[in-house]
């Protein structure tokens, strides 16, 4: 397969996706290159809320009206580990620059920001991300695992996370109700 770099697109799991940790998922990648990829599922909210992350975490949530946003399971690695994708970049301790406004921040000092007024206002907070090794994703994407579109911001931090995915789909003029789950051949 021709190289290519998905960094700053979407990932959408084929209605055939069988592996429950990606099964309906929108993946938001943060980087693709020849060494692999890695992304953070931006759909599928956990039952804890940012109240109880901060709360577990030992800082103290000033901003109220965050109190009850969800986390999301970003992927199956590294679980136990947040992820802060967040628009603007800013500048924290440990940041990805995905793009010229996209920052991906495993920092503890983003999630202080946030809580005290500081930090970005635009923000899917995570825990886990997807990770795939070098070759990995483009055999899954060239076995009809995955649908790719460049990604939106709008849909990252404007839309609820119900209409994400959909709203995604549309990006490619294609309903997700109407997609077959396999693959055909003539």
């Amino acid at each position: 397969m021709p190289s290519i770099n998905l960094t700053d697109h979407f990932l959408i799991a084929m209605p055939a996706m069988s592996d429950p940790y990606f099964a309906k998922s929108l993946v938001y990648v943060a980087e693709h290159n020849e060494q692999g990829a890695l992304g953070v599922i931006i759909n599928r909210p956990i039952e804890m809320n940012f109240a109880a992350l901060f709360e577990k975490i030992d800082v103290h949530l000033e901003r109220t009206e965050l109190a009850s946003r969800p986390v999301f399971f970003g992927g199956p690695v590294q679980t136990d580990r947040g992820f802060v994708l967040h628009r603007p970049i800013g500048e924290w301790q440990s940041t990805l620059a995905v793009t010229d406004e996209i920052g991906l921040t495993t920092s503890r000092d983003v999630l202080q920001a946030v809580a005290s007024h500081g930090g970005p206002n635009e923000i899917v907070l995570t825990l886990g991300y997807s990770g795939w090794g070098a070759g990995q994703l483009e055999q899954e994407i060239s076995q009809n695992a995955w649908l790719t579109a460049p990604a939106d911001p709008r849909i990252i931090f404007d839309l609820p996370y119900a209409e994400r995915l959909p709203s995604a789909m549309e990006l490619l003029g294609v309903d997700f109700a109407n997609l077959a789950g396999m693959a055909g051949h003539a």
